[in-house]
């Protein structure tokens, strides 16, 4: 496996694609960094501290610490729902997809016309756990006719390490509640079995 390469999941996040203009160059690192919209930053920031949180709640074991524990998770809980609100108006309809599975290399999304292959795009992903949006560049890397739609792959071409480590978050929260309910399904099976 290459170093740029991650599992995806298949999973629908709401996804903006838009395609840059013909002849326009990705931006350079520090022009990207400078051109995320401020609310990006804001849940980008609000991940990785909600994430330092966590593992200092973790060293919390005693009984006495469990109500500051389950009353931190309550805030932090109303902190994500207003966030994820928030976030969500920065959706627009016009460059609106659902996707098909996200990893943290790639995307890829059905799509009703042909994006060419090559073609630079911007995207602003939406996840729901934890509650985020990323923004970043990708290239259209592959464009595949099924029946009336297109299934179109896109590869991250410029996002930052902080927002690759969420998207590789988002997608084992992903990978272990499917786990927990093939669990829990295996459970029930067996108990009708019985």
């Amino acid at each position: 496996m290459r170093q740029d390469e991650y599992f995806s999941v298949h999973l629908g996040l709401t996804i903006n694609v838009e395609p840059l203009t013909d002849g326009k160059p990705l931006p350079d690192v520090d022009t990207f960094r400078a051109e995320i919209p401020p609310l990006f930053r804001i849940a980008s920031e609000c991940n990785t501290l909600e994430e330092n949180a966590e593992r200092l709640l973790s060293g919390f074991g005693k009984q006495d610490s469990k109500l500051l524990v389950d009353y931190l998770s309550a805030q932090n809980s109303k902190i994500n729902l207003l966030l994820s609100y928030v976030l969500s108006q920065q959706d627009n309809a016009t460059y609106r997809y659902i996707t098909e599975t996200f990893g943290a290399s790639n995307v890829s999304f059905y799509s009703s016309h042909e994006f060419p292959i090559g073609q630079n795009v911007t995207v602003k992903l939406f996840l729901d756990h934890p509650a985020a949006a990323i923004y970043c560049y990708a290239e259209v890397v592959n464009c595949s006719v099924l029946e009336d739609r297109f299934l179109v792959q896109l590869h991250y071409t410029r996002l930052l390490e902080d927002d690759r480590d969420l998207l590789i978050r988002a997608a084992l929260h992903c990978q272990q509640k499917l786990l927990r309910q093939r669990t829990q399904q295996r459970n029930m099976n067996n108990n009708n079995d019985e």
